[in-house]
This record gives structure tokens, C-alpha cells and sequence, in this order.
């Protein structure tokens, strides 16, 4: 058995519809995690998400390293995108049930760290639900205590542009690995994982469907994807 939660990094962006069109071909409910400005920008696509069942999270409202700001201007990343997002759920007529958050890049905030996640709790911020999660680093590195939402395993489809020789073969070759450098085998029995995935429109020129090519692979070697629930 090979169980999943598919967490979706930087809508909205122009093939978000298409993403959310597919998953919801495939039964397969994500969280998307928002960038603030771009909600503003595109607020269409972010509102479809939710009319068709997704849950968007913050991922802040420019998307920076977090450990180049300072705890306030930290702080102002996060209610700034939480402003658009709760103008996002108003405008597509749907409850805000859930508020995940995402750090951009994985960045916790160096040292803000800790008061960051003591600021997520204050503000109500919901975590994903990690208990079924196996692995010893996990739990190690402390990620069961921590309110956002990090990942088991990353797809690095992103690394797909113009100019870099990062290519589809290689997400399959990610996919296939039995012993990744970071994170856990995929495709390993046993296995629970939360993927990171991105909606970016830079992957979709260079690989157009991406989203179905690597996510279908995926259900065709076992992997099933359970629905979001938080803690």
C-alpha cells in the first residue's frame, strides 16, 4: 500500500483550472497553497479551485525566503495573503474551513523560526494531519510538532524551463528512486506521503499536462491519495 496527500505549491496561475479539471477527474482533493499578489492578479482561477472542491492554504503574499526577512515583515507576508484569501473563499461563495500554511521553499524562518510557528498557533493556522506519516526523521526533526506543512516528497518538476536540461525523464527517475537524498521513496510499500507538486505555467509550455503525465504514473504504479484532514 502506498498512500498520499498531493499538496499543490503557487496558484493561481493560468493552467490552475486544467489542474483542478483533472484531480477532479481522478477524485483526488488537494490543498493548493495560494500566493498572495497572485490571488490578487488572477482571483478566477483560485475561485474556480474552491468551487470545485480544493482547499486553498497561505504560502505568503510574495512568496520570499523567510529567513531573509525580519520577524515582522515575516508576519506581514502571511496576513497580507491571508486578506486575499479570505476575499478569495467570500467571492467564490464557499466556507473557510481550513487554514494551512506553507513556508516558500521549505524556509521556516531561521531564527524566527519558533516564533513563527508560536505565531501560526496564535492566529489559528490548521496543520495537516501527519500521523500516518512512518518515517523516524519525521518525527526527528521535529516536522510532527510544527503547524505548517512541509513535505515527504518532492516531484522537482519545476526545475522543467527553458535554458535548464532538468527534463520529464528526470521527474521519472525521482519517482523511481528506491533511496532519495531528501525525503522517502515514493513508490516504497508502506509508504504515506504528503507530495509537493507546483502549478506553473513555465512547466506547462515545456511539458504540456504535465500534471496528468507525472500524477497518472503515479496511480498506475499503486499510489493512492486520501483526501486532506487536519489536526
Amino acid at each position: 500500500m502506498k498512500k498520499a496527500i498531493l499538496t499543490i505549491d503557487d496558484v493561481p496561475s493560468n493552467n490552475t483550472k486544467a489542474i483542478v479539471d483533472y484531480l477532479n477527474e481522478k477524485d483526488i482533493t488537494v490543498v493548493m497553497f495560494a500566493v498572495g499578489e497572485w490571488l490578487e492578479k488572477k482571483p478566477e482561477n483560485a475561485i474556480y479551485a474552491l468551487q470545485h472542491g480544493m482547499i486553498l492554504g497561505n504560502h505568503s503574499y510574495t512568496h520570499p525566503q523567510f529567513s531573509s526577512l525580519t520577524l515582522e515583515e515575516s508576519k506581514q507576508e502571511i496576513e497580507k495573503c491571508e486578506e486575499q484569501l479570505e476575499r478569495i473563499y467570500q467571492m467564490a461563495g464557499v466556507e473557510r474551513k481550513y487554514r494551512p500554511f506553507r513556508f516558500p521553499y521549505g524556509d521556516k524562518g531561521g531564527q524566527n523560526k519558533d516564533a513563527l510557528q508560536e505565531f501560526l498557533k496564535e492566529k489559528g493556522f490548521d496543520k495537516l494531519d501527519d500521523s500516518q506519516i512512518p518515517y523516524a526523521w519525521w518525527k526527528e526533526s521535529g516536522l510532527d510538532k510544527d503547524i505548517d506543512t512541509l513535505w515527504t516528497f518532492d516531484f522537482a518538476e519545476y526545475n522543467i524551463r527553458r535554458g535548464n536540461d532538468f527534463t520529464a525523464e528526470d521527474v521519472f527517475k525521482r519517482i523511481n528512486d528506491p533511496n532519495p537524498v531528501s525525503g522517502a521513496a515514493i513508490l516504497a510499500d508502506g509508504g504515506y506521503h504528503f507530495i509537493l507538486f507546483h502549478a506553473h505555467d513555465e512547466t506547462e509550455e515545456m511539458v504540456p499536462g504535465y500534471h496528468r503525465l507525472f500524477i497518472d504514473y503515479l496511480l498506475e504504479h499503486g499510489v493512492t491519495f486520501d483526501r486532506p484532514k487536519f489536526k
